[in-house]
């Protein structure tokens, strides 16, 4: 059995371990692999979703640094910047987020929430948040003058540290496999900006576990992430001052899912997660997990998972998403 990983230090804040547990009535209605679902979507209720695993290292090392203030960034309804929001006020922290998009006059969603806890924002434009790091710069500037001291966190949290939760979970799953007696052909999963799968990734080499990790990526494009992912788990090694013998040919991402665009949904995508909500009480978001499972059933389609394989689909969480899009869910 591999060794110890070697964690850096890191605050409980996810529940875990999330379930595992297997959809049985969607695997017969699709007819193809044994389709299981790990509800990281339930790890906490306002901090649900992936983005807490990250913030347990992310907020550790904020605090360890004398930081009072958190400046994260992400899309208007960024579940990211939702729990950064929420977690800074558990912690007694300020919030600046940096939010691309306009001032919502009715709130909802996530975005009702970094309002109701209190959440400084900066609105800016999709060609603005391109040079976000430049924001950050000003931002981080301006508060050190204002004698605050400010932590900053990258979009989704996906960086060299924050990828660790999902080492974390990779374990997590080994354990979990051992317990049920069940080998994972694979792990399916979203990927918007890519720290959950560079720590799943790592977490497979290192405990060498002989499953495949598998993406669907939300955004940009297969290329781009093979790159992202890579240079962030370079980051990770980097870190923990450890060679983990990346290879880029192990990523993989499945692309050509990603629709209309990032937060964009066709009406099929739509139909898809009206079918599993009614079929196995299990909710997805039309950004991430949506798009993601959509991907995943027309894999299945096209024989790129088989009957008799056990297939994973890690559900990131969204639900505070799911709502400022309710005009795509009337009642037919």
């Amino acid at each position: 059995m591999p060794g110890l990983f070697p964690y850096p230090k890191s605050i409980s804040l996810a529940q875990t371990p999330s379930r595992i547990e297997p959809l049985a009535r969607l695997s017969k209605k699709w007819s193809g692999p044994e389709i299981y679902i790990k509800r990281d979507d339930d790890t906490s209720c306002l901090l649900s979703g992936n983005k807490v695993r990250k913030l347990e290292f992310l907020l550790s090392d904020a605090l360890s640094k004398g930081a009072d203030t958190l400046i994260t960034c992400g899309g208007i309804q960024s579940n990211h910047a939702r729990a950064v929001a929420i977690v800074t006020k558990m912690w007694g922290l300020d919030c600046h987020l940096i939010l691309r998009g306009k001032k919502i006059q009715t709130p909802d969603g996530n975005y009702l929430l970094d309002v109701l806890v209190g959440a400084k924002i900066t609105y800016v434009t999709k060609s603005e948040y391109l040079n976000r790091e430049q924001i950050f710069d000003r931002l981080e500037k301006k508060l050190i003058q204002q004698g605050e001291k400010p932590y900053s966190i990258p979009e989704g949290g996906s960086n060299g540290l924050g990828a660790l939760g999902y080492v974390r979970a990779m374990e997590e799953i080994r354990n979990q496999m051992a317990e049920m007696g069940i080998q994972f052909d694979a792990i399916v999963l979203a990927v918007g900006s890519g720290g959950t799968y560079t720590g799943l990734w790592i977490g497979k080499k290192f405990f060498d576990i002989n499953t495949e990790v598998i993406g669907f990526n939300i955004s940009s494009s297969a290329s781009y992430f093979y790159e992202k992912i890579f240079q962030c788990a370079k980051k990770s090694e980097d870190l923990l001052k450890m060679d983990f013998h990346l290879n880029r040919k192990e990523i993989q991402i499945i692309d050509g899912y990603v629709g209309n665009g990032y937060a964009k949904s066709r009406p099929e995508e739509i139909a898809l997660i009206k079918e599993i909500a009614q079929l196995e009480g299990i909710i997805l978001d039309p950004v991430y997990t949506g798009k993601a499972m959509f991907g995943l059933a027309d894999q299945i389609k096209k024989g790129r998972f088989k009957k008799g394989q056990k297939i994973l689909f890690l559900h990131t969480g969204g639900i505070f998403g799911l709502f400022p899009y309710r005009e795509w869910f009337k009642e037919s």
